[in-house]
């Protein structure tokens, strides 16, 4: 019997900048995961992983990963990509620090 298909969405990394990126809907890259397509089809998102793949001047490392519905859009359901999304594991530089001049 065939395995339910997981809700996902196509990341990346910004090929200049580093920055973990989302596809959208309208074949832009976003840096917000809220804004991210979501894919509930396997056929849609075997698609849609093809056509950020040809986007090579933008990102590197394209891949689908796993999320789930949440209050303000999908959350990520593993470690790694709720690590991803929160930016670089030391202090003071990228999104971590946005944070610490926005609290």
């Amino acid at each position: 019997m065939a395995r339910d298909f997981t809700p996902k969405v196509v990341t990346a990394n910004a090929l200049i900048e580093g920055d973990v990126v989302y596809f959208t809907a309208d074949n832009r890259w976003t840096r917000h995961l809220a804004e991210a397509e979501v894919l509930t089809d396997e056929a849609d998102a075997d698609l849609r992983l093809l056509q950020a793949q040809a986007q090579p001047h933008l990102t590197v490392g394209v891949y689908l990963a796993d999320v789930t519905p949440g209050a303000t859009g999908p959350e990520p359901t593993h470690f790694r990509e709720d690590f991803r999304r929160k930016g670089p594991s030391n202090l003071f530089h990228g999104k971590q620090a946005d944070g610490l001049a926005h609290a």
